[in-house]
């Protein structure tokens, strides 16, 4: 016997869907066409970065440093986050060279809440203020998951990428509501495109985005959000042999300098997410569309396809060592 609130389901399953496809009519053209406006004012009127403080995690490298550097072009103040301090030095100096009137370096593992209250409490007594958190730091590990002696090693990954950015938010959040600031998180396109061999760093980034999309619709106004989802970067996260024994050597990279010059722009017009390239963003339509298609596709390029070569590779040097040494 059906219950009240399963009367309440199975019609809420009738006439949700067709209100909402009623009110998407008339709202998403409307919202479109505010978002338009709001470009063409944005673009004439980008925010201005000069003088702002930013604090940026996983600073010494990659997204990180050049971020670093395209913010000191325009002039900003920078707090310089990672656990190599030679490198954050190095980052610093060329920022100072480049245009930032202010820099410091704070060698931290984000990992570690105590030291994420250090390097926000540093950057407030320094500068007396905050004005933009870039979450950036960021690690990886590599390989199928059933070959995985122990997940537990593998732990640091969440550890890193996403308690480190939660932990560093909300020991700034209270600064970043004072100047009505802004958080820039760097996600990626992995938490929709599941790519194989990186399940755990997958998880890491989608898990951030379901965190600061709804830490968005908490702090409403106050602070704005900006989430990034890069593709592939050329980064020490993306080596070579990994893309090798992946099969993924073909898929086209964009520079760590190209990702933070569009994160900057994106920034200046006040944009909630960024996808770049931006051509990534229809393998999110293919995830909800055509699922099922999608998954194969990537367990024959990803999977299949690799040990197929491997072994028709294995095949190929047995034929030759065989008829070498006849």
């Amino acid at each position: 016997m059906n219950t009240p609130i399963d009367m309440i389901h199975t019609i809420l399953n009738v006439v949700f869907p067709l209100v909402s496809i009623i009110l998407f009519t008339i709202l998403v053209p409307a919202f479109s066409l505010f978002n338009l406006l709001r470009f063409c004012y944005k673009y004439v009127y980008p925010e201005e970065v000069k003088g702002k403080v930013i604090l940026i995690t996983g600073a010494s490298t990659g997204i990180g440093e050049h971020l670093a550097i395209e913010f000191a072009k325009e002039g900003a103040c920078l707090a310089l986050v990672a656990r190599r301090e030679k490198q954050l030095d190095l980052v610093a100096q060329h920022a100072r060279a480049i245009g930032s009137p202010n820099v410091i370096v704070i060698p931290a593992d984000v990992s570690k809440l105590d030291e994420c209250n250090r390097l926000v409490d540093q950057t407030i007594k320094h500068f007396g203020r905050l004005d933009y958190l870039v979450n950036n730091a960021a690690i990886s590990t590599f390989g199928l998951f059933e070959d995985q002696t122990n997940v537990l090693d593998h732990a640091s990954v969440m550890n890193v990428n996403f308690w480190g950015s939660v932990y560093t938010t909300h020991c700034a959040l209270p600064h970043l509501k004072k100047t009505k600031g802004k958080i820039i998180t760097i996600c990626s396109c992995g938490g929709w495109f599941a790519t194989p061999r990186v399940s755990i760093y997958n998880a890491s980034k989608e898990a951030l985005l379901s965190f600061f999309e709804t830490l968005r619709i908490e702090v409403g106004s106050d602070v704005d959000i900006t989430v990034v989802t890069p593709g592939l970067v050329e980064t020490r996260l993306a080596s070579e042999e990994q893309l090798e024994e992946s099969n993924a050597l073909w898929v086209p990279k964009i520079s760590a300098q190209t990702c933070a010059k569009a994160i900057v722009r994106s920034t200046k017009l006040g944009d909630k997410y960024l996808t770049v390239p931006s051509w990534m963003k229809t393998t999110l339509l293919w995830k909800i569309l055509c699922p099922e298609i999608l998954n194969s596709a990537m367990n024959f390029v990803f999977i299949t396809w690799p040990k197929i070569s491997s072994k028709t590779s294995k095949i190929s040097q047995l034929g030759f060592y065989s008829a070498k040494y006849k």
